[in-house]
């Protein structure tokens, strides 16, 4: 359930920015003039838009998830200072504490991906532990199946008749010798 919290959580914070992104490169005069209006070198509108993006999108679809996540973590964090400085101004100071979010969200989609591969191996060693349990209980198929056909064999060979020709795990074999005296051999050594 924690994994498809966070793949939805992953997904939400990338679609920020892929709007955000794709806004940026509808709008390249608008966000050219934002850029410049902001003290910054020209001609960044296309490279910002771009980044946003694609990191957006490789968030979303779980794509190098920490590498994508510091990144857009720095960029935030840059708009953070460029534009959103004015602390005086409660709609900055808004803006402000909404990319402090979006950076919470990022450190945790980073740890997150940390965690999945974790999982993956808790999940992977699982999953041999379980193969293992099976070839187990395959060999130990084997063996009853092979005690089986020798208590078989023995009656036979001593000049009796098996009587339980097919028992179940948990229930004593009977054989009657050939004096007509039953002999109850145990199957397993927890059978009483």
């Amino acid at each position: 359930m924690s994994k498809i919290a966070a793949i939805i959580g992953r997904f939400l914070i990338a679609l920020i920015f892929i709007f955000s992104g794709a806004g940026k490169l509808m709008d390249i005069g608008g966000t050219e003039t934002m850029i410049v209006a902001a003290g910054l070198p020209s001609g960044l509108a296309i490279p910002t838009g771009l980044f946003e993006l694609v990191a957006g999108l490789c968030l979303a679809a779980g794509f190098m998830v920490r590498l994508v996540a510091i990144l857009l973590a720095g960029f935030t964090a840059m708009t953070i200072l460029f534009f959103h400085a004015q602390f005086g101004d409660p709609m900055q100071r808004v803006m402000m504490l909404k990319n402090f979010a979006i950076i919470g969200g990022l450190a945790l989609a980073f740890a997150h991906s940390q965690m999945w591969s974790h999982y993956y191996l808790i999940a992977s060693q699982r999953r041999g532990e379980l193969a293992a349990r099976d070839s187990d209980e395959r060999v130990r198929d084997a063996e009853l199946r092979a005690a089986k056909a020798e208590a078989r064999a023995d009656a036979l060979e001593n000049g009796g008749t098996v009587v339980a020709a097919t028992p179940t795990a948990y229930e004593p074999r009977t054989v009657v010798t050939e004096n007509g005296v039953p002999v109850k051999r145990r199957s397993r050594f927890f059978d009483w």
